[in-house]
Order: C-alpha cells, then sequence, then structure tokens
C-alpha cells in the first residue's frame, strides 16, 4: 500500500492526510524545542547566571539525554503501541516545557532540560510510528517531509520567539509554548494505531547478472546506516555554533537579519528542492549520498576563504545541496532498512547516533573555535 490510500481506522497503512498530520505535530511541538535555545544567554541571567557561562553547556543537555533514551523508548513503541508512545513523547514535552518556563533557579531549569531530553523524542516516535505504517517509497516520503518539517522549524521558530519577546520573556515562553506538543497530542489521538508487529521482507526480484536487483537499490546494513548518520550530522552540525561570528569577522557590517538569513539559507534549499531530489535519486540513494558528502566538504571549505557577501552565499547553498542531498538520502536508506525490522527499535537507535553526532559536532566547534577561531569548523 501506499501512503496515499486511506484504508480505515484500524488499517496499516496511512493515508497522505495523515502523513501530513504526523509531520505538521512534529512542527508544532519542535517550536519550544528548536527557538528557545538560541536565547539561553537572555534566559539564565535571571536564574543566577549573571554572564550566561552555562549556555552552551545547556544546550546540548536537552541533545544528550535524549540520544540516551531514544533507544529504549524505541524499544518499548515495538512492544506496548507505537501511537501510544508517540503520544507519551508529545505528553513529556509539555510538561517539560511547563517546569522550563516555571523553573525558579538555574538548578531546577537545568532539570527541566534533563526531562525534555529523557520525555521528550518526538522525531524518533513519529518515524516509528510512521515506518510501522509505510514502507518503501512511501516510508522514504514521509521520513523526507519529517525532515522538511525539522528544517521548517529550524528556520522560523527563533524568529517567532523573537516576535513575541517584547510581551513576554523567553523564558516565560517556555510554559506558554507547552500548549503546542499538548495541542499535537489531542490530534495525535485521532489518528489510528499502526500495526504491532514489522511486516515480512518481501521476496525481490531475481538479480541480473552484474548481481545488482532490478527493482531494488543495494541494500545497507543497519551499522553502517548508523555510522553515516553520525558522520552526516557531525559534517553539517559542526558549522553551526559559530557561523554568526564568522560571518561577522569575514564580512565586517553585516546586519543580524542578514546573519540569520544566511543561518537559513541550507535549510531553505531542503525545503524548495528535497522532493524534486527524491525523485531523482530514489533509485540510487548511495550515489546522492556520495554527491551529498562531497557538497559539505566543498561548501565548509568555502566558508573558510569566503570574504565578500556573494561568495558566502555561494557557500550557503553549496551546503545546502549537500544538506539537501545527505537528508534525503539517508531518508532512502532508512526506508530500505526499516523493512522486515521494528522500526521503534531501528529508529530510536538511529536517533542516539543523531544525537551523538550533534554533541560531538559541538565540543569539536568549541574545542576549534578556541584554538584557532570561528572559521575552524
Amino acid at each position: 500500500m501506499t501512503a496515499t490510500e486511506a484504508t480505515g481506522p484500524d488499517a496499516s497503512a496511512l493515508s497522505r492526510r495523515q502523513v501530513h498530520a504526523v509531520a505538521g505535530c512534529y512542527f508544532v511541538a519542535s517550536f519550544a524545542a528548536l527557538g528557545l535555545p538560541p536565547y539561553l544567554t537572555e534566559i539564565l541571567p535571571g536564574l543566577g547566571d549573571s554572564t550566561g557561562q552555562w549556555a552552551g553547556l545547556l544546550y546540548v543537555v536537552p541533545t544528550v539525554f535524549g540520544g540516551l533514551g531514544a533507544p529504549l523508548w524505541g524499544r518499548l513503541a515495538d512492544r506496548y503501541g507505537r501511537k501510544r508512545l508517540l503520544l507519551r513523547a508529545q505528553l513529556g514535552l509539555a510538561v517539560a516545557f511547563v517546569c522550563a518556563g516555571w523553573a525558579d533557579s538555574l538548578a531546577t531549569f537545568t532539570a527541566a532540560l534533563i526531562l525534555q531530553g529523557i520525555l521528550g523524542g518526538t522525531f524518533a516516535a513519529s518515524n516509528a510510528y510512521l515506518g510501522a505504517a509505510l514502507e518503501g517509497p512511501a516510508l522514504s516520503r514521509a521520513l523526507t517531509l519529517m525532515q522538511g518539517s525539522a528544517r521548517a522549524a529550524l528556520v522560523l521558530a527563533p524568529i517567532v520567539v523573537g516576535a513575541l519577546t517584547p510581551w513576554i520573556s523567553p523564558h516565560r515562553q517556555y510554559a506558554l509554548l507547552a500548549v503546542l506538543p499538548l495541542g499535537a497530542a489531542l490530534m495525535l489521538a485521532a489518528l489510528p494505531e499502526p500495526a504491532t508487529t514489522p511486516t515480512p521482507p518481501k521476496a525481490e526480484p531475481a538479480a541480473d547478472d552484474t548481481g545488482t536487483s532490478p527493482a531494488t537499490s543495494p541494500t545497507t546494513s543497519l551499522r553502517a546506516r548508523y555510522a553515516l548518520e553520525f558522520a552526516f550530522v557531525f559534517s553539517t552540525v559542526i558549522s553551526f555554533p559559530y557561523l554568526i561570528p564568522l560571518v561577522e569577522e569575514q564580512i565586517p557590517g553585516t546586519t543580524p537579519l542578514l546573519s540569520g538569513v544566511l543561518f537559513a539559507l541550507p535549510h531553505l534549499c531542503y525545503l524548495v528542492s528535497a522532493f524534486w531530489v527524491h525523485s531523482a535519486f530514489q533509485s540510487r540513494p548511495r550515489l546522492g549520498l556520495a554527491l551529498g558528502f562531497g557538497c559539505i566538504a566543498l561548501g565548509l571549505a568555502a566558508h573558510g576563504v569566503a570574504d565578500a557577501l556573494p561568495a558566502f552565499v555561494g557557500a550557503r547553498l553549496l551546503l545546502g545541496a549537500g544538506l539537501t542531498l545527505g537528508l534525503v538520502c539517508l531518508s532512502l536508506l532508512s526506508a530500505a532498512c526499516a523493512k522486515g525490522r521494528a522500526p521503534g527499535g531501528m529508529f530510536g537507535s538511529l536517533e542516539f547516533f543523531s544525537k551523538a553526532g550533534a554533541v560531538a559536532a559541538g565540543l569539536a566547534a568549541a574545542a576549534g573555535n578556541s584554538w584557532f577561531g570561528p572559521g575552524a569548523p
């Protein structure tokens, strides 16, 4: 079955509208998680950290604990139901955001961020839900849509938080934005529970004399998929933390608005071209992934030498091409790996390696910046 076939309330396949509902719920639930961390330096002085020196560490606290908890939550989803655990993740985020919004000390705020990491995991939970109901191209397109939700939230959430700041502080916005995952949970409650057991792998067509099945691309082992996830997240996230200082250093006089647009460009590339890339590389994801890593390497190198706005825009667009190729082709490989496997455990473990790559990238970027400046990453 495909993602566009509505099959009734108890069927394992999802309609297009239901897939979009899952992606939309992830988008709204991600607003606080992605939009508020850039404002930690404004939040912490009110909690006793006058210089905001703990902002860098607290930035990765939810990521660390989210990665540690993801495999366990994934296995529980396979055992007790993907919808149930997806609802748990959304409600867990709502509870954590309320705690963060009303925290009155650095210790309680840190505890709330730890709680956010442990109780969250909406991305892995959403992917596990989709993986139980879809397979093949329908699943890879749904995963591509999920990444689009993440990119859109990453672009729009900080802007919305900044626009609300004159009326309500970023700290209290945690409590306000808790209504978003709560609303997402209410919407998800109306969706069906997908199959509780993985679909057995279908018999593959006979391979030709080159050893490759005519209808499928070469398979990728789970270990290789996990390694690719870590490497890809590391190579992209390493450029995030110190991009604004790099822009200010290499293009003096750049306004904050223009710096924000430059930061968003790669993610906008994904939103514009992801589904075209999916169609172009559906049967050759490894080629697309290799091209993606190549574009990322060239884009990162170009950041270090770009000393004018047009050159920097070109570097960001090159990085955006690599980001899009990589994310889409990794989704294609994930859909292939999910066939015949329990999706909760697989996507939970995948989230662990993704978070590990992000944390390693943040630490490497911090060390490089300390030793060589913002151009090091």
